[in-house]
C-alpha cells in the first residue's frame, strides 16, 4: 500500500516565486513617484491657501499685500517640509514659489501679473 503526500513540489513553488516576481515588476514602477506626486500636492495647497491668506490681509490692510509670509495675520501654516516663500510683491500682485524637503521640484503661484496661469499653482 502506498502512501499519499500532501504538499507542494519544489518546482510548483519555484513557479509562484517567479509569478509573483513578474507582478511585483510589473506594479512597482507604477507607485515609484507616488510619494513626490504626494509633496507637489502639499506644495500646491499650500500656496492655495497662501492666495487666499494673502487676499484676506489685502482686504483687511488698506489694500496692501503682505510683504511676507509671517507679516499675515490670519495664522497662515505652510504642511510639514514645504517652505513658502513671498517675492516681487507689489501693490497690483505678488508671485510665491513652495519648496519641499523631499522633492527636487518647485511650486509657484502669482497674482496680479501677466502671467497665463494666474492663481493657479505651476510646478516644474
Amino acid at each position: 500500500m502506498l502512501k499519499s503526500r500532501s504538499g507542494f513540489t519544489l518546482i510548483e513553488l519555484l513557479i509562484v516565486v517567479v509569478i509573483i516576481g513578474i507582478l511585483a515588476a510589473i506594479a512597482i514602477p507604477k507607485f515609484a513617484n507616488t510619494k513626490d506626486r504626494a509633496n507637489q500636492t502639499a506644495m500646491k495647497s499650500d500656496l492655495k491657501n497662501l492666495a487666499s491668506a494673502m487676499e484676506a490681509y489685502f482686504t483687511m490692510n488698506n489694500n496692501t499685500y503682505a510683504p511676507n509670509v509671517t507679516a499675515l495675520s490670519t495664522g497662515y501654516r505652510s504642511s510639514t517640509g514645504v517652505t513658502v516663500t513671498l517675492s516681487g510683491v507689489t501693490g497690483s500682485g505678488w508671485t510665491a514659489t513652495a519648496t519641499h524637503a523631499a522633492s527636487q521640484k518647485q511650486c509657484a503661484i502669482s497674482l496680479g501679473g501677466s502671467s497665463t496661469s494666474e492663481g493657479t499653482p505651476v510646478c516644474n
